[in-house]
């Protein structure tokens, strides 16, 4: 028989989607369509588009899901970060799980000492850093720009990811290459393309696009532009230049 815990448990994670949807429609909207059009007859269907802001996800204790095996060492790794981060535990700033994974939110400035933490810690051991890949978020003001890392332990079979973020208006992150060297690659293409620089890199130059292109072409304010392209005698143009319908 289910104790009175377990049930408000399982009526709590019904009505889940319920509380979220509700939170999601309170939210204030940032932006309205989609690919720069003005109009709603848009012939791409996205017109009446509401792209709603959202506070920050942070995940309360147990992290571990005992329906879950994919979160069963979080919380031991979250009491193990916390205790080798010692005085600097407020170095993270918040943990979020989600869909089995959980990741830590850390301030930038702490990025590299965290790191060595990761991999040095006996009890962490992450010795694998999978590289870094950036995010933009326009509407997050003061965090627009986000730097995600997976890390892996080989030692405890245990996978994490840490982020952290930047505004538009400073846009550096400490380089962790001095941890992982490897990281040297993937710094270099999160910079070509989303313009995040990373302090301390050995050598910040682009890996993707050519060394004279101008902007970051990831970033999602960055034009859609193009090229025209000619079809039996009739010109495609790009697609911020194609008309919308009313």
């Amino acid at each position: 028989m289910s104790t009175d815990n377990e049930r408000e448990r399982d009526e709590e994670a019904a009505r889940l989607p319920d509380r979220l949807g509700e939170e999601r429609l309170a939210a204030p909207i940032r932006r309205t369509g989609m690919f720069g059009t003005t109009t709603t007859g848009d012939t791409s269907g996205f017109g009446r588009l509401q792209v709603r802001g959202s506070a920050p996800v942070s995940s309360q204790r147990p992290f571990t899901d005992p329906d879950d095996p994919r979160t069963a060492d979080f919380d031991r790794v979250a009491d193990d970060l916390e205790a080798a981060l010692g005085d600097a535990a407020g170095a993270v700033e918040r943990v979020e799980v989600s869909r089995g994974e959980i990741t830590f939110h850390v301030r930038r400035e702490a990025l590299p000492e965290l790191c060595r933490i990761l991999r040095d810690d006996p009890a962490l051991r992450y010795e694998l850093c999978l590289g870094v890949t950036g995010v933009h978020f326009p509407e997050q003001e003061g965090r627009e720009l986000h730097a995600v890392y997976h890390l892996r332990s080989i030692t405890h079979n245990s996978e994490i990811r840490v982020s952290t973020t930047c505004p538009d208006t400073d846009r550096h992150i400490p380089s962790i290459v001095s941890v992982y060297p490897t990281n040297d690659w993937h710094e270099r293409e999160a910079w070509d393309f989303f313009g995040i620089v990373f302090d301390g890199h050995p050598a910040l130059t682009r890996i993707q696009m050519p060394d004279d292109w101008h902007g970051h072409p990831q970033r999602k304010d960055y034009p859609l532009g193009g090229i025209p392209v000619e079809y039996r005698g009739a010109t495609v143009p790009p697609p911020d230049q194609r008309r919308s319908y009313t």
